[in-house]
Order: structure tokens, then sequence, then C-alpha cells
């Protein structure tokens, strides 16, 4: 089953659907407003790849894949840089290299239940993450850093793999990037990602985990403004998103306060 929220009659209005199909008829809005949201992070091995090639600190990311602790990371707050289905992603104005992830996101409930699973784009500014790895937060944390949607599936089996793809096209619609990948792939498991993120931390009920991404573009693809990010799980639907710049929405979610 799938829970998603629509909007009508300007009103966020809550629906269930059976299948992705029945959300195209709909305004979709953000299916869950989590109070934080978590990041996860060299949970596959084309991961752990994509930082060794950008980071000057090979060793890190190599003894974090094979450790028992996991990377995790604060993505955000109270919603302040999170979008829903058809909302723009931004891209650091100070950033040269930036790209999508797309993850299958947890949605946690009390004490960490796993009360369902969405799609979700960890934007990410590779080269001010690979100048650095102390400069991860300036990496993750910006303006329309983080998208999720289009619902949340409430599976039937937790341990079935979900094939995860996405494609990138530029402003006229050429197709700039697509490839896919699988959860089969990661090194580690929702629950064990979730057990770690809770130990010794009072996370909200409600709040999301990105659980990390097994896809990324090669090294001379950038994001753009202009650009769009569709990021397709079949049992979920498609999460799509126009890009932006990052200053432009951050002016404009200040002066809304």
């Amino acid at each position: 089953m799938l829970r998603f929220r629509y909007r009508a009659d300007g009103r966020i209005v809550e629906g269930t659907a059976e299948s992705p199909a029945e959300l195209d008829d709909y305004d979709l809005a953000r299916p869950v407003d989590p109070p934080e949201v978590w990041g996860a992070g060299v949970t596959y091995k084309r991961s752990l790849d994509a930082r060794m090639e950008e980071s000057s600190a090979q060793d890190l990311y190599a003894l974090v894949y094979g450790a028992e602790r996991p990377e995790l990371f604060l993505k955000d707050a109270a919603c302040r840089r999170t979008v829903g289905p058809g909302e723009p992603i931004g891209v650091r104005a100070d950033s040269s290299w930036d790209v999508p992830e797309p993850e299958i996101v947890v949605v946690l409930g009390k004490g960490g239940e796993l009360v369902g699973l969405t799609i979700g784009n960890d934007v990410s500014s590779r080269d001010i993450e690979g100048t650095n790895p102390l400069y991860l937060p300036q990496a993750k944390i910006f303006a329309g850093a983080c998208a999720i949607g289009p619902a949340v599936l409430v599976p039937d089996d937790w341990e079935a793999p979900l094939e995860i793809r996405m494609r990138v096209t530029g402003g006229d619609g050429t197709e700039l990037f697509a490839g896919e990948t699988s959860t089969e792939r990661m090194q580690r498991s929702f629950p064990e990602l979730v057990d770690w993120l809770f130990r010794d931390n009072p996370v909200p009920d409600g709040s999301i985990l990105f659980t990390g991404t097994g896809l990324v573009p090669p090294d001379d693809f950038t994001l753009e403004p202009g650009h769009t990010v569709e990021i397709t799980v079949p049992e979920i639907g498609t999460l799509t998103n126009p890009v932006a710049s990052a200053t432009e929405l951050a002016t404009t979610r200040r002066s809304k306060g």
C-alpha cells in the first residue's frame, strides 16, 4: 500500500493507493514532514568508489565502508531544506561539482520503528566534500539539498530488494545521464542503520533516514539550474524535481520567514 499527500482546495489531504499509477491524478505534496532528516553514507560499493575518487583522504572512506559503525549525518531539521515532488532542488553557488544521489529513505515511527519507505534525493556538492571530509556539512546541507516522495510504501516484505533508476535531463529534454542500481548491493541493512542512528540519540518520531546511494553520475557530470532529475522505484513511483540555484531558494525561504 502507498500513502501519499496531495493539494486540494488549498489544503493538504492524505490518501492511499494500491499502485504508483494512481498517483498521476493528484497534485502531490511532500508525503511526510519529518522533524529531522538523517543520512547514511558509504553503504554501497559504488558510493565508496565515488568518495575515494573525489577525495584526498581515500583511506578514510575505505575504513568507513568496512567498519562496524556506519557514517551518519544530519541532513535537515524542520523541513527547511526538504522539498517534495515537482519542487526545485538546489545547487550551491560556491561549488562546481554537484550531483543527485538517489536513495531509499526509511520513515521512522516511535522508538525507531520502521513504518515505511520512500524515494529520496540527497543532493551533494562533491568538490566541497572532496576538498576536505570535514566540509561534509557544507556539502550536504543547503537550500533544496533534499527531496522526498512521491509516496510512502508500506512493504509486505521489508527484505525484498528495490530497484532504483535515475534519469537527468537538460532544459531541452536531452538525456544527460541515466542509470540504475538495487538495494541488493547495500553493505548494510535498514534495521542496522536505524539501530546505530538511535544509539544515545533522541531522534524525534516521524523522522526519516536516507540509506545511502549506489548510483553516482560520472566525474564529468554536474547538476545545473534548468536540469530535471527523475528517480524511479517501481513499487513507489517517480520523484521528479527541477534544479535551481540554492542561493535563490535560500533567499525565497528567508523572505517567507
